[in-house]
């Protein structure tokens, strides 16, 4: 073999060995709510397993106000949502922040009408509808109705619309719910009227191009599935769990199913023909067009939705989720037995919130507390591997001081916020 040969042959296996080591450490952004493919886990290779004594390494703070949306991350940017009062008056904003430095780039502000009651240290209010980032632009909605789509880069206003007197909204109501982008179209849930409960946008122009179902309002963020051959749109509201197309608006089936006054909060998530919302496990045929419904049996609201503050997880046939004040529990995911509880996750208070997010063997655990926990859930029970105290709590309710929004976790970090402060932390398993 000659030199010349065996140099080139050199150069080939390293650059496959290369590509090879970049495809198994992922990095990735987090545009959305739920991440990059809206289903809450976290694909990202080379991270800690074990959480170090001192802390994690805080690699950047931003100063933002109050808001329940998560932040999200796309192209070295960060972007959150929050509101900020000098009462009579307010405003809802869309920050940007570089994503390693966390210095601010820019800040797209608006002012608002706020009750009197938001203006109350104690009832703080701000945008809970988290934004999504897709081709250059940003689209945030606010919590009284404000629409925007802005250029990412810049914060410029591409296309505005004030949704309220378009969709007859009420006041603090009905804009909670996350958007999501199918093709072409900005799809949201706001409850309006008439027939406007959920509506798709032209997410170029903003002009209205379907919209469905009368239904007043939701927390619950929606959510696409592929089920029966073709791609559906799922919505829960307190009426009825629907399937939508999503390119129309027609409605596939449609399964009444009182959740009024549980608050369910919870995206819809689907796996291996089975739809669960919170607390409520439906199943659905090989057509994706009869759900059945296979757990509770009984019809009280209160059954039938497991946490009004986190979302739960289908995992090898098991259920797993918050369930009674800040307890963890798993459940068969076919027939809703509980199989163990686990009461050390966090506090046991009206409030407490457990969010979930498989990353490779385990699952990192976001917590009221603002405690990062990961570790091993399985049938067999909850084993802590490792945790580590990250944000403060600053949200006052039920005597103590909470965080609900969800973590985001992009490019082998942590980001999440409270309503003083954004954070990030280094999540790398090497510097």
């Amino acid at each position: 073999m000659s030199a010349h040969f065996n140099w080139r042959a050199q150069v080939v296996i390293a650059s496959f060995a290369f590509r090879l080591l970049a495809t198994a450490v992922r990095a990735d952004d987090w545009p959305q709510w739920r991440g990059p493919n809206r289903d809450g886990v976290w694909r990202e290779t080379d991270v800690l397993q074990t959480f170090p004594p001192g802390g994690l390494s805080v690699r950047s703070r931003a100063p933002v106000d109050m808001g329940f949306s998560t932040p999200v991350i796309a192209q070295g940017r960060v972007y959150v949502t929050d509101a900020t009062t000098q009462k009579p008056r307010a405003w809802e904003r869309v920050h940007c922040f570089d994503e390693k430095s966390g210095a601010p780039l820019w800040t797209h502000s608006y002012e608002v009408k706020f009750p009197d009651w938001a203006f109350d240290p104690q009832n703080k209010n701000g945008p809970a509808s988290t934004p999504i980032v897709e081709a250059g632009k940003i689209f945030a909605l606010g919590i009284t109705g404000q629409l925007f789509c802005l250029d990412a880069q810049s914060g410029a206003v591409v296309w505005e619309r004030n949704l309220g007197p378009d969709y007859d909204l009420a006041e603090f109501s009905g804009t909670t719910p996350s958007p999501l982008i199918e093709g072409d179209l900005l799809i949201i849930v706001i409850g309006g009227k008439p027939n406007a409960c959920v509506v798709a946008l032209d997410k170029n122009s903003g002009k209205e191009v379907w919209r469905a179902l009368d239904d007043r309002w939701t927390y619950s963020s929606p959510a696409i599935i592929d089920a029966g051959g073709k791609r559906q749109l799922i919505v829960w509201t307190t009426k009825a769990v629907t399937s939508l197309d999503p390119a129309t608006g027609r409605t596939n089936w449609r399964e009444l199913f009182n959740t009024e006054g549980a608050y369910g909060t919870a995206t819809p998530v689907f796996q291996d023909g089975l739809l669960l919302l919170s607390g409520s496990m439906f199943q659905l045929d090989p057509a994706g067009v009869k759900p059945s419904l296979l757990w509770p049996q009984s019809a009280a609201p209160a059954k039938r939705v497991l946490s009004q503050t986190s979302l739960p997880l289908i995992e090898d046939g098991h259920v797993f989720s918050d369930k009674s004040f800040g307890n963890l529990v798993c459940l068969e995911a076919r027939t809703g037995k509980q199989l163990w509880l686990a009461g050390d996750v966090t506090d046991h208070k009206n409030g407490a919130c457990i969010h979930l997010t498989p990353n490779g063997s385990s699952t990192l655990i976001f917590t009221n507390e603002g405690n990062l926990i990961r570790a091993q859930l399985s049938a067999q029970g909850y084993k802590e591997l490792s945790r580590v105290h990250v944000l403060d709590p600053t949200y006052p309710f039920a005597g103590r001081k909470v965080i609900w929004p969800p973590p985001a976790y992009a490019n082998r970090h942590i980001f999440v916020r409270n309503d003083e402060e954004l954070i990030c932390a280094s999540l790398a398993a090497k510097p």
